[in-house]
């Protein structure tokens, strides 16, 4: 059974009013999506979903594949192409989009090389810091579910399930390094990476890890390898692309189970954020067999309780903004509570 279609994402007929003042506010939520994309074990779509902005993104990215495609095969209802993809552009929410992306790219590029070095240098308290953080962001997609359509027991088994592929497939990154992947490797690797910045608990860097690309694709951007940076930024789109559409249709037509697979995966990726790991070789930051607490022990501990912290507050202001705000440009967000 799925759930009713009343839950969906919503489709905005007008152009958007977002407020301008937002846009400091939105370039640092894109900064610390872009962050959260550098970090194995911690995805970008959770960065998203706890800063708010997870369904208005998906969206607009929806509306602008949807004008892609309009140019390519028409619009809608027999509309020429140019008016179908000029009706879907002026859907989209721009002045949300765009500073979102603007704060994401900066992030990349700027902050590369440190995270890698403070997730190497200092795995303990790194872990520490990304498990309260993911833990505690759990709560948001179960705070969005809509009404209970089916018996518990399905709900669980579809939380359990996924938490289960993901804390397997987390098991599978070893961390070995590919010193000079071939550009086609690249695409691929990057198309099926950036689906991570759509489905929280997901970490793209997990997959670059696993298939031997997250060091070298941090160094090429540290280094502005602009060969193997247009590459992969490429195959990125074209992932993006492809994923979006399915990720609004489940939301609009499976809100509740999709939410919940969601909230599986982020239970599941803790696996990789346990602070405290032994690692079988290969990178520093790949997940290795989970042991009881060594020395450091005060800092990763207290780095937990930060970081469940920081997520707390953000939910709670999130949470009372959307209780204040009704969303702009005509649309309707539908979230409801068990």
């Amino acid at each position: 059974m799925t759930d009713t279609p009343d839950h969906a994402v919503p489709t905005r007929t007008t152009p958007m009013t977002r407020s301008r003042l937002l846009l400091p506010l939105d370039l640092a939520r894109g900064f610390l999506i872009g962050m959260a994309e550098l970090i194995p074990g911690v995805s970008g779509g959770t960065v998203a979903l706890v800063t708010g902005l997870y369904e208005q993104l998906i969206g607009s990215a929806s509306h602008v594949v949807s004008a892609a495609k309009a140019l390519v095969v028409g619009g809608e209802e027999g509309t020429g192409r140019v008016a179908g993809a000029v009706a879907h552009l002026r859907r989209t929410d721009w002045w949300l989009l765009v500073p979102v992306l603007v704060g994401m790219a900066l992030a990349v590029l700027t902050m590369a090389g440190v995270m890698s070095t403070f997730v190497t240098s200092s795995p303990e308290h790194a872990r520490g810091l990304f498990l309260g953080m993911v833990a505690m962001s759990v709560a948001v997609p179960l705070r969005m579910l809509p009404a209970r359509t089916r018996p518990m027991w399905a709900d669980l088994l579809l939380v359990a399930g996924a938490a289960v592929v993901a804390w397997l497939l987390i098991g599978l990154a070893d961390g070995g390094s590919v010193s000079d992947p071939a550009l086609p490797v690249v695409f691929l690797a990057a198309a099926v990476a950036i689906c991570a910045l759509v489905v929280p608990g997901v970490s793209g860097s997990f997959f670059l890890l696993a298939v031997g690309l997250y060091t070298v694709t941090l160094d090429a951007v540290d280094s502005r390898d602009l060969t193997y940076i247009a590459v992969f930024a490429l195959g990125a789109i074209t992932g993006l692309a492809s994923f979006v559409q399915l990720i609004t249709w489940l939301l609009a037509h499976a809100r509740r189970a999709t939410l919940l697979v969601m909230a599986g995966f982020m239970i599941g990726s803790l696996r990789a954020l346990w602070p405290w790991q032994q690692s079988a070789g290969g990178e520093d930051s790949a997940p290795g067999a989970l042991v009881a607490p060594y020395a450091p022990v005060l800092g990763p501990a207290l780095l937990v309780l930060l970081g469940a912290g920081v997520v707390l507050v953000l939910v709670v202001i999130e949470a009372r903004a959307g209780d204040a705000v009704e969303p702009a440009g005509g649309g309707t967000e539908h979230r409801q509570h068990d």
